[in-house]
């Protein structure tokens, strides 16, 4: 096959492309695969460019026996590697041609599914470890205890309800997710939802011996947003405040304007004065089940779900979401809406 008509029909793969003669060495690259591996790479000894175990033994199999084969190759990255699956076609005399398909998102979202299967099966197996427990012992040594009987209800009830919350949680999340690409076109006055939403909480804040304050801007603020679901984000972010941030303190929320990339924005800031988050867990706080302090955490009744939603309902709005926190030094959780 003339050089020319190769070249040309390596240029009409959209995928990364590479040819190897029978020499070893690369002979075509399309623009794809340039991009990737870089310019020069024409000429250059296979091995120089891929040097992957499994992908070189696929290579020599193909060349030597004419066999196709499919391997692995990861091209490490700043931020995190790229994995690729490398399909391996013999071309007879003209030598090899290697295809790279991107499955990095792919196997990202396959360990995820694992983690996150592992993390509901957890979640769930402690709460059920214990109901089984307490079942067992009031069919046994605590039939006649009326005293026991009770102090177990009232624990087995509240692993129940925790249960409850996590499968609610669940299911919200899921629809939250599948919504997410919907943009709200209702509008609502964010001034208002805030109000509610200290209403709301009132109670737990008083329990807790916590102050909620607000400042800054004042009067109407409109905005298009699902008032449901912006309720939900203050009521998250102003109930862990109020769990987390120490009792007797005050948990201010701050109202301001800032601009956005798609335009003016209102930003709300929930401020806290508590003992503060190390930063090293800052960047996993949205994340699915992640927790600080797991046992803290579940005995104030958390899912380890509430900051996940939170995070798909604020890019629902096409919003931004920050947490800045030292430790002792207290945490802010803003959130910025666009206004139009």
């Amino acid at each position: 096959m003339p050089d020319t008509v190769m070249r040309a029909l390596a240029s009409a793969v959209p995928l990364p492309l590479i040819v190897i003669g029978q020499d070893e060495r690369i002979t075509v690259a399309n623009p794809s695969a340039i991009a990737l591996f870089g310019a020069g790479i024409e000429g250059r000894h296979h091995l120089l460019t891929l040097r992957q175990p499994a992908l070189q033994s696929a290579i020599a199999a193909a060349l030597t026996e004419g066999l196709s084969a499919e391997a692995r190759h990861v091209i490490p990255g700043p931020l995190q590697d790229i994995a690729f699956r490398v399909t391996v076609v013999s071309l007879g005399t003209l030598g090899v041609a290697l295809t790279f398909v991107d499955v990095t998102e792919a196997e990202q979202m396959g360990l995820m599914r694992r983690d996150f299967v592992a993390n509901v099966s957890h979640e769930l197996r402690t709460p059920l470890t214990a109901l089984l427990g307490f079942i067992e012992t009031l069919r046994g040594a605590a039939r006649d205890d009326a005293v026991a009987r009770d102090r177990f209800l009232v624990t087995m009830e509240h692993e129940a309800r925790r249960m409850n919350r996590l499968i609610s949680d669940l299911l919200y999340l899921s629809r939250v997710e599948f919504e997410e690409h919907i943009r709200p076109t209702d509008c609502v006055d964010l001034a208002v939802l805030v109000t509610s939403a200290i209403a709301t909480l009132r109670p737990l804040a008083e329990a807790q011996g916590v102050t909620v304050e607000t400042t800054g801007l004042t009067g109407s603020l409109p905005l298009f947003a699902d008032a449901d679901q912006i309720t939900q984000v203050l009521i998250n972010l102003i109930e862990n405040a109020v769990k987390y941030g120490g009792s007797g303190g005050t948990v201010i929320v701050h109202l301001s304007r800032e601009a956005l990339p798609c335009g003016p924005g209102i930003r709300i800031d929930v401020i806290d004065h508590g003992e503060g988050i190390e930063a090293q867990h800052l960047p996993r706080l949205t994340e699915r089940f992640y927790r600080v302090d797991g046992h803290r955490s579940r005995e104030k009744g958390g899912t380890g779900l509430g900051l996940a939603i939170v995070k798909h309902f604020v890019n629902r709005h096409r919003g931004r979401m920050r947490i800045e926190s030292e430790k002792w030094q207290g945490s802010v959780f803003t959130v910025v809406l666009p206004e139009g």
